[in-house]
């Protein structure tokens, strides 16, 4: 029994000693942290500046910005989709500047003049020019060429009659 009590005493400091610190010991780290956030008072900085507006009228429903091969969809002038890359007329058959209506569409048109498909076409200017599907890398004869999920959005968003305009 005496070595029991021996042993346990022995035990007994040896946990004492291990928590409760002596002031030779160093100093202890509390168990439990309460990790702290920063709040950010000013958003502006973390967000990017808005892109500027399209270059067109308030009263277009489609702009196209042949300098930046870009076009958009506005209603009321505010952007509903874009901007969204495109190609245009070549220096030899350029898309005509101007605002012009919508005059037909046509899901699965192929061209009379280059007999090349042209999915998706919205024509709006005089000669047959046309937003449709095509190589957004490469001039057109004067169409207003798109990626293909572009083409499809411009063709089911586009009605006849709505103006387009094309600015340099």
């Amino acid at each position: 029994m005496r070595l029991l009590f021996g042993f346990l005493l022995v035990a007994g400091t040896a946990l004492t000693a291990c928590a409760t610190p002596t002031a030779s010991s160093a100093p202890t780290v509390p168990l439990v942290t309460v990790p702290t956030t920063t709040a950010t008072t000013s958003s502006a900085a973390a967000q990017p500046p808005p892109p500027p507006p399209p270059p067109c009228a308030a009263t277009v429903r489609a702009c196209v910005n042949l300098s930046t091969k870009q076009a958009w969809l506005l209603n009321s002038g505010v952007i509903d989709y874009g901007p969204v890359p495109i190609s245009h007329g070549a220096p030899g058959s350029p898309t005509p500047l101007g605002t012009f209506p919508v005059s037909w569409k046509d899901a699965e048109n192929t061209s009379s003049i280059y007999s090349t498909p042209m999915p998706n076409s919205v024509f709006f200017a005089p000669g047959g020019i046309a937003f449709h599907e095509g190589s957004i890398t490469e001039p057109s004869h004067g169409c207003v060429r798109l990626a293909p999920d572009a083409a499809r959005f411009f063709f089911d968003h586009l009605t006849r009659g709505q103006l387009v305009q094309v600015v340099t």
